[in-house]
């Protein structure tokens, strides 16, 4: 059993899936400086290439996605695209290996699949591909036949799709009407087309949710064999994402339910012989994620956990994010204006952050802590946090052995938290992120 303080789960908490988080990017850092890490990078990278378009928008969403209806905008978004593509190759001139691409969005499956094949005829050409595994992102409403035989004929290995709740009733009340059989099709379709690491996005905490619909959903998604499951609770941020407004906040689970959901969810899986990834992700032992956290591998970009060694990730598309040793740099949100910087031949990085010697330091804590449950702390950073970490030793959630900072079985669910506290950038400003479970 987990050990529920609500008082220690009250501030919300970034996901750090980088350090800093995107919350400390600026307009002092931009193309400039993207251009010469770009220029200077070599040695293993991998590529993350950002589809900002759907179908159909979720009420739930906060991906940076827009409705993709209007065919003369999306065509002019994948020239752009394109572009971009092309001059970001240019600058890496063959110095780099380019061993995974990650498609994702929005849903990728938004463009048509011939130009999917068209974006990976770029990439082939503009960047040296070392036989690069292949990633995909899918939104199942509209994966259609043609997309799988695309993606057997590419090679795509790994495929995540947004399933979220099997519950019809749910599925309404946040606006993503997907049935079982459409979900039974494209697990099928995908494995056909040789996808070998296939995961399921669920969500507990959910207007309406009950503990019988979170089992039934996870009892279906074991049943059809997902390798990976991301179980991630709902953040309704209404403020910042005007379209939740549409999902009734009155009919969403209490913070004491939420966390029963999570720790449900985590036995469930569990017992039906899934390997944790932190206290809300899970593969199966044979799955690569398993096998990383088997080996202590597992690391955190800004797609979550990953067994990716590439010490950079080169981001392509609007308000995609590149990850260098000292420097983290966003290209242009607006799918307008990152359309119009390309079509000058300009790089579309308009802020982010230099990664100072501090920064990787705490960062390496941040990191440990989430993805190894444990980190050898620095004895300046240990001092820092000492008072703020009590609690939590108190409480036999976290333990502390010379240096060594470990969170015990129980406090899984407040490592996002724990791991906060290594953050000075989060000491007086967290209202912006979701809560910690």
């Amino acid at each position: 059993m987990w050990p529920y303080y609500p008082d220690l789960l009250a501030t919300p908490v970034p996901r750090y899936t980088s350090f800093p988080t995107a919350a400390e990017f600026s307009g002092a850092v931009g193309a400039d400086e993207a251009n010469q890490a770009l220029r200077t990078v070599a040695g293993d990278v991998s590529l993350y290439v950002h589809i900002p378009f759907c179908e159909q928008i979720c009420w739930y969403c906060g991906c940076n996605t827009g409705a993709a209806n209007k065919t003369q905008r999306l065509h002019a978004y994948l020239d752009a695209l394109h572009r971009d593509i092309a001059i970001t190759g240019a600058r890496l001139d063959g110095r780099v290996r380019v061993r995974r691409i990650a498609f994702g969005g929005g849903s990728p499956n938004a463009i048509a699949p011939t130009d999917f094949v068209r974006l990976v005829d770029a990439l082939t050409l503009h960047t040296a591909l070392d036989n690069p595994t292949w990633s995909i992102e899918l939104d199942p409403r509209t994966l259609t036949p043609e997309w799988g035989q695309v993606l057997g004929w590419i090679g795509v290995s790994h495929a995540s799709m947004g399933v979220q709740t099997f519950e019809p009733q749910l599925q309404a009340a946040i606006g993503r009407i997907q049935p079982d059989q459409l979900i039974v099709e494209a697990t099928a379709m995908l494995r056909k087309a040789g996808v070998t690491s296939l995961n399921f996005d669920l969500m507990y905490g959910l207007p309406g949710q009950t503990m019988d619909h979170l089992e039934s959903t996870l009892a279906r998604t074991i049943e059809l064999g997902a390798d990976r499951i991301a179980l991630f609770g709902y953040a309704h941020v209404p403020h910042m994402l005007p379209r939740q407004r549409r999902i009734d906040a009155t009919a969403l689970p209490e913070q004491d339910a939420r966390f029963a959901m999570a720790e449900y969810g985590y036995q469930r899986l569990t017992a039906a012989g899934y390997v944790p990834i932190g206290f809300d992700h899970f593969a199966l032992p044979h799955d690569p994620m398993a096998i990383a956290a088997r080996e202590k591998r597992v690391r955190r970009n800004f797609q979550g956990f990953t067994d990716d060694q590439a010490p950079t990730l080169i981001g392509l598309g609007a308000s995609a994010i590149s990850c260098f040793d000292d420097l983290l740099v966003q290209n242009e949100k607006n799918a307008g204006r990152y359309r119009m910087l390309l079509s000058q031949d300009m790089l579309p990085a308009n802020h982010g952050i230099r990664r100072s010697a501090d920064d990787r330091l705490r960062g390496g804590v941040i990191s440990e802590l989430l993805c190894q449950g444990e980190a050898q702390v620095p004895p300046a950073l240990l001092a820092e946090v000492a008072g703020r970490i009590a609690p939590f030793v108190e409480r036999e959630l976290a333990a502390l052995d010379g240096a060594m900072l470990r969170i015990l079985p129980g406090g899984l669910p407040y490592a996002r938290t724990v791991a906060a506290l290594f953050d000075p950038y989060r000491q007086d400003s967290l209202r912006r992120f979701s809560s910690a479970v």
